[in-house]
């Protein structure tokens, strides 16, 4: 699966991506807005081991966002389990350099019309920090809608947040 965001594009992440990813991955801002199971710092272990488990999926749902000679950053989703069969939790993160560029927006209303028609889901969801209005932003541009303020959620780096519920329905 290949989807052009024209000079970026949506691939699936394969061996010798790890120096860029560890290049724009290991940011303290970057993972700041994302949950704990995203090191920090990021190593090139933590690289290998988040390409490895990718190409290890029997129907890949985490893609890389690169250009053509580097990664910048990652979206992908989780099919949720049992009666939520047909809903999915969709991320993304970028490397500091490219935020502000509509890069994110696009890739997520990409990956999220592709997981619509491919996966045959009918919601996909994304909790935000309550301090990540810049995310937030990218959600509403890309279609999706604040559904619930869930009041102090999540604790990050020791403080106590909100997390925002966004989503979108197959139309």
């Amino acid at each position: 699966m290949e989807i052009p965001l024209g000079e970026w594009r949506i691939r699936p992440w394969r061996r010798g991506d790890e120096p860029s990813l560890v290049r724009y991955a290991n940011n303290a801002r970057v993972s700041a807005f994302l949950r704990d199971a995203f090191p920090h710092p990021y190593t090139p272990a933590d690289a290998r081991f988040w390409i490895d488990s990718c190409l290890e999926q029997e129907r890949p749902t985490h893609f890389a966002i690169a250009s053509a000679t580097e990664v910048i950053g990652s979206v992908g989703l989780t099919v949720l389990p049992d009666i939520f069969h047909r809903s999915a939790e969709i991320g993304y993160w970028l490397g500091e350099p490219f935020w502000g560029r509509g890069i994110a927006t696009r890739a997520l209303s990409a990956l999220s019309a592709w997981a619509f028609e491919e996966l045959e889901l009918l919601r996909l969801q994304a909790g935000v920090f309550a301090n990540n209005p810049a995310s937030a932003r990218v959600l509403e541009k890309a279609g999706y809608h604040l559904e619930a303020r869930l009041v102090r959620a999540v604790v990050k780096r020791s403080e106590v947040l909100d997390l925002l519920l966004f989503a979108r329905l197959k139309a």
